[in-house]
């Protein structure tokens, strides 16, 4: 079995499913596919849910009916018969009932899950119509019967496997099913998510659960490619990367990829590819076990980082400070995404100010403390690139116009990350590109 994931823009628009369709059924290999909401629900049901969180009714009211306005033309387009466009509005309703619904009850953490979900609910069933109206024989899996979340939050796999093992045992002839991305249960059964960029995790844990030959992730992009083209004008698809080169990238801001994509499919070594919905017949990007070569692949950027210093002279080199910086951290679940020290100060970075006043009022305990926010860290992967010759040398050669303020080298034989102000970002991608990839 094959698993292929298809993004918001690859089904956002009634033509995009009618290519989707076409796509999951080019082979006769048995193929699970998953599938994101149709471009711009989730965002619309994020800021109905914010309405709703701050009792603005009469804005939650306006953006429901104009998402439902949405989907009602959806339809028409999608489907040509009256009798499945009736089906389909009779889905609409019932879900747009609901969100009617949630305007008349208390906001929490649970029923918001519950209005995010909506989103993936009603792009799977309207697909489902049009494979039903071009007589694609298939069946429609809910997520929600076997993605299942641990006590910790985390993808439980063993019961994922479990449950989609005794599912599938039942339609022993199907080969095609279609499912939904991003949502989930949780350990207390409540309807739950896998975060923004969910549906890629959920192709990936399924792939491994059902030890796939490969899986598809189709967006609108042919492939990764080696900078970001939004702010730079000359970038190639890269042809292969390691799971741990694409890991890194991922993690450090590749928008293409959703960073806990990579360890179930390596789990298993399920080979990852990264294919565009609209050029199809591109070679995109394989992830595999094997880099393919050696040297600089691509840069990527994560922004909205936060780089804290910690400095103590007369604490720094005691037994036990760094534990105790640490579990500040680790007691509010804070990752840290760089972290130099030097004989005086220890500095780390972070990507988010969620408990941000807690940690540094916890850390002013043991040590002063400087914060700089508006950082964005630069990472530079590629296999082997800690000990291939003359990276750093035309690295810094390249950005030498550019202020960085950290140096992260040697804790990955795959990636070189800087921490630059976030004003600089655009330019050192453009001098990377050039001194790098001479591009």
């Amino acid at each position: 079995m094959k698993i292929m994931k298809f993004g918001g823009t690859s089904v956002g628009k009634p033509e995009r499913m009618h290519q989707v369709s076409q796509l999951i059924t080019r082979d006769k290999e048995a193929t699970m596919v998953v599938l994101s909401a149709l471009s711009g629900t989730t965002n619309a049901l994020v800021e109905i849910s914010k309405s709703l969180a701050s009792t603005n009714k009469k804005a939650a009211v306006e953006k429901v009916e104009a998402l439902e306005k949405q989907y009602r033309s959806f339809i028409l387009e999608l489907l040509s018969g009256e009798v499945l466009r009736g089906k389909a509005n009779e889905i609409i309703t019932e879900h747009f009932e609901f969100l009617r619904i949630t305007q008349k009850i208390s906001l929490s953490d649970a029923l918001n899950k519950d209005i995010l979900a909506q989103g993936e609910l009603m792009s799977t069933k309207l697909f489902s119509l049009y494979l039903e109206q071009e007589k694609i024989d298939h069946v429609l899996l809910p997520a929600l019967d076997f993605m299942q979340l641990d006590a910790n939050d985390e993808p439980d796999l063993a019961v994922i496997e479990l449950k989609l093992k005794e599912i599938l045992a039942a339609y022993p002839t199907k080969k095609l099913f279609v499912t939904q991305g991003y949502i989930c249960r949780n350990a207390k059964g409540e309807v739950d998510n896998l975060k923004r960029g969910g549906s890629d995790y959920t192709a990936s844990l399924i792939a491994a659960a059902v030890k796939a030959s490969v899986c598809e992730i189709w967006t609108d992009i042919d492939g990764m490619h080696n900078n970001d083209p939004r702010v730079v004008d000359k970038t190639v698809a890269i042809e292969q990367l390691s799971f741990d080169e694409a890991a890194e990238l991922a993690y450090f801001g590749a928008k293409i990829l959703h960073p806990t994509c990579i360890w179930p499919a390596q789990l298993e070594n399920i080979p990852v590819k990264l294919l565009n919905t609209m050029q199809p017949s591109a070679a995109g990007t394989v992830i595999k076990k094997e880099a393919g070569s050696v040297g600089v692949k691509a840069v990527a950027a994560k922004d909205n980082i936060i780089a804290i210093k910690i400095k103590s002279s007369r604490m720094l080199l005691a037994y036990g400070f760094l534990r105790k910086i640490f579990e500040v951290f680790e007691k509010y679940k804070t990752p840290i995404d760089m972290i130099t020290t030097s004989e005086v100060a220890v500095s780390v970075t972070i990507d988010t100010d969620v408990h941000l006043e807690e940690i540094l009022a916890e850390l002013n305990l043991i040590a002063s403390v400087e914060v700089e926010k508006d950082q964005t860290i630069v990472s530079i992967v590629g296999n082997e690139i800690a000990k291939t010759e003359s990276v750093l040398k035309k690295l810094f050669d390249a950005i030498n116009e550019v202020p960085v303020t950290m140096v992260s080298y040697g804790g990955s034989h795959h990636n070189i990350s800087l921490l630059i102000p976030s004003t600089y970002k655009t330019k050192t991608l453009q001098l990377i590109n050039k001194g790098l990839f001479n591009l």
